[in-house]
């Protein structure tokens, strides 16, 4: 009998390497895609977060913002007690009136207190953004422009006779310029509350047609916010 022999080499069983392979490429391939996707997570999130500089940025911008708003407010407070205060004022010293039914020294006197007054929130001014810097530096101007339409008309009552009508015509003159001045920092006062949400805030004076000032805009009060 014979031997019982195996079978050929060519006959059995190759393992399959090939599928093998495929296998770990397959897996090398999905470890991958999943480091993409959780690095690709990772880095947008942290894209989308503010870095300590942006965020420290926004914050200061904030605080800005409601401090500039506050001022703006306390401003157009101040604006509209300036208002009542320097409206008559000008009004008088734009007058048309004869030098004999003009207000005499003790009047002046009373101006000038007045004036002084009115020049007290503008001493030491505090720092806000350009736009309401511009606004208070032009209400400071317009009352030291009616201060000097006061002092001229003090010097035409209780100086010579000889003197008075020129310094009377010359404290119209700047009392005018005054109130122009005012009606431009008025303007601007007017913007920033916009700008801030607050809508329109007339502060406008008083004091009469002419001289080139400037006229509210006609909106509602409070409006435009």
């Amino acid at each position: 009998m014979s031997r019982r022999t195996g079978k050929p080499s060519y006959q059995l069983s190759v393992p399959d390497t090939r599928r093998g392979r495929l296998v770990r490429v397959a897996v090398v391939v999905a470890v991958i895609g999943l480091v993409g996707v959780l690095v690709g997570g990772v880095a947008g999130y942290t894209a989308g977060q503010p870095d300590g500089v942006d965020a420290a940025i926004a914050d200061i911008r904030k605080a800005e913002a409601q401090r500039d708003s506050q001022q703006i407010v306390e401003l157009t407070a101040t604006a509209r007690r300036l208002r009542e205060e320097i409206s008559p004022v000008l009004s008088a010293l734009g007058a048309d009136a004869p030098i004999s039914g003009q207000p005499g020294p003790e009047q002046a006197r009373q101006w000038r207190q007045t004036m002084l007054r009115a020049a007290e929130p503008f001493a030491n001014p505090p720092s806000g953004t350009t736009a309401t810097n511009v606004a208070r530096g032009g209400l400071r101007s317009a009352v030291e422009q009616a201060s000097l339409a006061v002092e001229s008309y003090f010097l035409a009552v209780t100086g010579p006779p000889t003197q008075r009508a020129a310094l009377t015509e010359l404290a119209k003159r700047q009392a005018v310029q005054a109130a122009a001045a005012w009606s431009v920092a008025a303007t601007q006062l007017d913007q920033v509350n916009i700008d801030a949400g607050q809508g329109h805030q007339h502060v406008y004076l008083d004091a009469g047609p002419g001289g080139g000032a400037l006229a509210p805009d006609g909106a509602t009060e409070g409006s435009g916010g």
